[in-house]
């Protein structure tokens, strides 16, 4: 069980870390933003690893071959998205960052790939799948709310070029993917 527990721990830094940047850049971060972001991360983290699993060894090539083009693409594009809003002067003013469904939606997408290749190599290993999906599940979603909340601190520190920071937090966080996964760790 230690094992699963550090493998959930190192599958819920990228939780934890986009939690900080969310709660850093949407105005009004608390508690219940916290938790519903870490409902939603963990939920995903809980699932992926069972979805692997079922996919079993016919389809992990395919999915190691793009599982970090397409975290990196999410991430990229939802933090530029964000860097491109706190750089743009008009004067139209756009709605901060929030916590949609579909931004929740990608962003636990993006930062639960992983969990989806972890949970194919599971289905080799003689590993309780659904005790470490729980356990998977439960962290990311306790990370991600103590990222979240600890983020909101910094958030009051960085007002004025908070949601900037945040992007860039979620854009550095899909080159570091691409580059572990092209580069190889």
């Amino acid at each position: 069980m230690l094992e699963i527990f550090l493998i959930a721990v190192s599958l819920a830094l990228d939780a934890f870390a986009v939690s900080v940047s969310s709660g850093i850049a949407i105005p009004g971060f608390g508690w219940r933003q916290a938790v519903k972001m870490g409902l939603w991360f963990g939920a995903f983290q809980f699932m992926m690893p069972l979805a692997g699993w079922f996919l079993g060894s016919s389809v992990s090539g395919y999915i190691e071959a793009v599982d970090h083009w397409v975290a990196f693409g999410l991430l990229a594009l939802i933090g530029g998205r964000m860097a491109w809003g706190a750089l743009r002067h008009g004067d139209e003013e756009e709605a901060p960052a929030d916590l949609s469904a579909k931004r929740l939606c990608l962003l636990a997408i993006a930062t639960s790939i992983d969990a989806l290749a972890v949970g194919v190599s599971m289905a080799f290993m003689a590993v309780p799948v659904l005790a470490s999906a729980v356990v998977i599940g439960v962290v990311a979603f306790a990370l991600s709310v103590v990222g979240g909340l600890a983020g909101r601190r910094l958030g009051s520190l960085f007002q004025k070029r908070a949601e900037l920071v945040g992007g860039l937090v979620l854009i550095a966080i899909g080159v570091k993917i691409l580059v572990e996964h092209t580069l190889g760790g």
